[in-house]
């Protein structure tokens, strides 16, 4: 059985939005991922700051703007006074930006703090275009999976101006979204600036992924979504969006490995025992849902993993592990500590 060196350790949007919509991105500086298979062991953990942090000099959008929107569609901005991103990295872009004070609603999916208290305008994951309406927006943002399709339409038919920017898949869309926000508001050299800041904090947090060690190679690290309350058990293949996070952290999607090539598949002994993982990923809600560790491990399979039998499981925020946006940084740092230690980290 291979260690972690003995250290603690366009997805599926219609299952993802069930636990986006019922988290917050806060979490505890500590999660119960078990070390070197203790029972019950608590583990110090870095978690993701609940606040973006905005860029130092607020920007002065310069509009009108015309830009083309992912749909294919030419889209012009006038104002951008009232805005109202439909997912909660796009909110995230938008407050990073130093625009925050413009936007008047979120979706469900944009918890963190400084978006907490507006208004929401999602029933579920769906977009409820009445109440985006009632808002008076200037520009709505929207992802390519944003909907319902008709809803989008309406805002649509109604005048306002809806950008469409593609869904994030990995770590190489953090850039392009930003430069899609930003230009459609009218500051796209902030949106440079912001891009160079998350790249180069990215880009940092790599530098200091310890290398795989010579014996067993990079840890194996399956991404689970878990919803005990629903009995909504998958394992992310080649297409969860969790694949170029894990790589990122010197480690092998098991999921993708094994041959699964979907976005989730239903969780099975056998799909956990070909996969093998060194370190299971959840996230946050998802774990407390099963029952922690302790619940997790007794789901069939998971204990007969080298994961299950160290008990070591990585969890992030619900709010933030795909987003792919600003935080990401932080989102890595935190795998990667989970992963291998911090004592590992050069």
């Amino acid at each position: 059985m291979r260690r972690l060196r003995n250290r603690p350790a366009g997805a599926l949007l219609s299952v993802l939005a069930l636990s986006l919509a019922a988290t917050g991105c806060g979490g505890s500086s500590e999660a119960s991922s078990g070390a070197g298979g203790g029972q019950g062991a608590t583990v110090r953990k870095e978690a993701v700051a609940d606040r973006v942090e905005p860029l130092a000099k607020r920007p002065e959008p310069k509009l009108p703007v015309t830009v083309r929107s992912a749909d294919g569609e030419r889209v012009t901005v006038e104002r951008a006074e009232r805005v109202v991103p439909l997912s909660g990295s796009l909110s995230e872009i938008v407050f990073t930006l130093g625009l925050g004070d413009r936007v008047v609603a979120r979706d469900v999916t944009a918890t963190f703090e400084q978006a907490a208290e507006l208004p929401v305008v999602t029933r579920g994951h769906d977009v409820s275009a009445e109440s985006v309406l009632s808002l008076r927006p200037d520009l709505v943002i929207a992802e390519t999976t944003t909907g319902p399709e008709e809803a989008v339409d309406q805002i649509r038919a109604a005048g306002v101006p809806v950008l469409s920017v593609a869904a994030a898949k990995g770590l190489d869309d953090v850039g392009p979204r930003i430069g899609a926000v930003a230009g459609a508001l009218g500051v796209p050299a902030a949106g440079e600036e912001l891009t160079r800041r998350s790249e180069q904090r990215i880009a940092a947090v790599r530098e200091g992924v310890p290398d795989a060690p010579a014996e067993g190679g990079a840890p194996r690290v399956a991404f689970l979504y878990l919803r005990g309350s629903a009995s909504v058990y998958l394992i992310g293949g080649r297409e969860s969006g969790a694949g170029s996070l894990i790589e990122a952290a010197g480690a092998v999607d098991a999921g993708a490995a094994s041959g699964l090539s979907k976005d989730f598949t239903p969780l099975t002994s056998e799909a956990l025992v070909k996969a093998a993982p060194d370190a299971i990923l959840v996230m946050s809600k998802g774990l407390d849902s099963v029952g922690g560790v302790d619940g997790l491990v007794e789901i069939p399979g998971v204990a007969q993993t080298p994961a299950g039998l160290d008990r070591r499981i990585v969890s992030v925020e619900d709010g933030v592990l795909l987003n792919y946006g600003p935080r990401t940084d932080q989102v890595l740092k935190s795998v990667v500590t989970q992963l291998y230690g911090e004592g590992d980290a050069r």
